[in-house]
């Protein structure tokens, strides 16, 4: 075994399921399974046997896995019970995983308090519990639980619970930050110590992030000698969260030069299952994320971005597409023409520098965000103004006028309701248009009634849906008189999305703004053809 391999180990199926909010349903736990093995994660645990139903169902009929081996997780034996007697110890013994990791107290505080049991007997729980299952087994790990505590506690004690687990056979002794509350260096300095007992290629480390540390911890543990990380995908975990694989296999492999069952082209998919997790979970992607971010290769003001036009080095700390993500010029009132520019090859406009209609472009931008619109946010939205200014952009239709009514009254039945109407009159292929349509709510009806008129003109409308829509009150001291701004993200059948803006005093006329640049956008990038006047 090489010194430089490390092995992961997800456990978004059993400790990401205990993210307030998160609700895995079987379905979702195969699915998230089959993308962990897709990109060579060694070790996939796929809940707790015998906890519920949805464990249960998928231990039962798990995912085929090439690549990833499946890790079922449960307790060792409780006290007073022998190993054959047990029911919820040979409830994980008995699944189709043929890898388990079991937890046993590693604090002697928790073992007299919780547990109320000698410290002896829990000793021997551990032993008895992993010499059990390694003669049923593949492989048996031992989660030591509050390890980094009980060994600032007593560390003589700690140290027995995981010399009696590697001396009765477990392949991993996995080292737990349980509280999240430990530090770096002492992370480092703890199991630097405990490879005097255990050997650096049997340890683990399992980090919580209370401290906002569980990656930094996690690292300074493979500094330190641990050849397997445990995690979840962008950090999961009840309380703050475990440590974030998607952060720290990048760093490994990248800033430490470690092995680990990921390829290089693995590791490029990178930034795409991170997104596709929060796609699963309907959850928002975070920008910010270290690696796979929206923002984590993002370029806003002029000077930074004159910087790394000469040399992606002064701001870049890797080239973002090894990890699937890619540099993202922002546009906004702190943009220069060099932003501007590098938007441009972006979207395909070629211009030349010295084009006078770049330097009005560049002021129109900043006052247009002065008055409210942002672009950073918005990249369709400043694509189709940069072709207007630029080269132009068919008119595809035009609204001559809308109507929206919100009626709310009791119904027949006795039941308070609320009813959207939308009235449009629209211009498209020549002819003159006026219909109505309703909706559960008044952008709703509104955009019911342009595809209403728009779908017969442009078939492809057809393949777009709505799936967000943000507003932010711009000017809050004017109360009901101010500025809003509409956040429109569009998507098609094809799995590509966009993003609009409007902004108005109007709610309904900033969803409107923010709606047409959505369509406008679709129509240009199909290469639609503007229909007759």
């Amino acid at each position: 075994m090489s010194g430089d391999r490390v092995y992961l180990y997800d456990c978004t199926l059993r400790d990401g399921a205990q993210t307030q909010g998160v609700d895995f349903s079987v379905t979702d736990k195969a699915a998230i399974a089959r993308e962990l093995d897709g990109v060579g994660i060694d070790y996939i645990e796929g809940g707790w046997p015998g906890a519920n139903p949805t464990d249960d169902s998928f231990f039962a009929n798990p995912p085929k896995l090439h690549r990833s081996r499946l890790s079922a997780f449960g307790m060792t034996r409780r006290t007073g019970r022998s190993v054959e007697n047990d029911p919820g110890f040979t409830a994980l013994l008995t699944t189709k995983a043929k890898i388990v990791c079991m937890v046993g107290k590693a604090w002697d505080f928790q073992v007299e308090v919780a547990l109320d049991i000698p410290l002896d007997e829990n000793i021997k729980m551990i032993a008895d519990s992993i010499r059990h299952a390694k003669g049923k087994l593949d492989e048996v790990m031992f989660d030591a639980e509050h390890f980094f505590d009980g060994y600032k506690a007593n560390p003589e004690y700690a140290t027995q619970c995981v010399k009696a687990a590697h001396e009765a056979g477990a392949r991993w002794i996995v080292l737990c930050d349980t509280n999240g509350g430990t530090l770096p260096h002492e992370v480092e300095g703890i199991i630097r110590e405990v490879t005097q007992h255990v050997p650096g290629d049997r340890l683990g480390i399992h980090c919580h992030d209370d401290t906002g540390n569980a990656v930094a911890n996690s690292l300074a543990a493979v500094r330190a000698g641990a050849r397997q990380v445990q995690g979840t995908l962008n950090g999961l975990g009840e309380r703050c969260g475990n440590a974030n694989l998607v952060s720290i296999v990048p760093s490994l492999m990248l800033k430490m030069g470690y092995e680990t069952g990921l390829s290089a082209n693995d590791l490029s998919r990178l930034t795409h299952v991170s997104r596709l997790f929060d796609e699963r979970l309907n959850r928002a992607p975070n920008r910010s994320a270290p690696y796979v971010g929206e923002s984590a290769f993002a370029h806003k003001g002029g000077l930074h971005v004159s910087a790394v036009e000469k040399d992606p080095r002064c701001y870049e700390h890797i080239v973002p597409e090894l990890v699937g993500n890619h540099r993202h010029i922002v546009v906004s009132d702190q943009a220069g023409r060099a932003n501007i520019l590098a938007r441009f090859r972006d979207i395909g406009l070629d211009v030349n520098s010295d084009d006078p209609k770049v330097a009005r472009l560049v002021e129109t931008v900043k006052e247009m965000e002065f008055n409210g619109y942002a672009y950073d946010g918005a990249e369709a939205s400043f694509e189709l103004l940069a072709r207007r200014a630029i080269n132009g952009l068919p008119e595809y239709f035009n609204c001559t006028s809308f109507r929206v009514i919100d009626e709310r009254r009791w119904n027949a039945r006795g039941e308070l309701i609320t009813l959207s109407e939308a009235t449009v009159k629209l211009e498209a292929n020549g002819n003159q248009y006026m219909t109505v349509e309703e909706g559960n709510g008044p952008v709703n009806a509104l955009d019911a009634a342009l595809r209403k008129v728009l779908i017969p003109v442009y078939p492809s409308l057809e393949q777009v849906r709505l799936v967000d829509y943000k507003v932010r009150i711009l000017t809050p001291g004017d109360g009901t008189r101010a500025f809003t701004r509409v956040m429109i993200e569009s998507a098609s059948d094809h799995g590509e999305h966009w993003s609009t803006v409007g902004v108005s005093t109007n709610i309904i006329d900033a969803s409107y703004r923010a709606l047409y640049d959505g369509i406008v956008y679709k129509l240009y990038r199909d290469g639609a053809v503007a229909q007759a006047a």
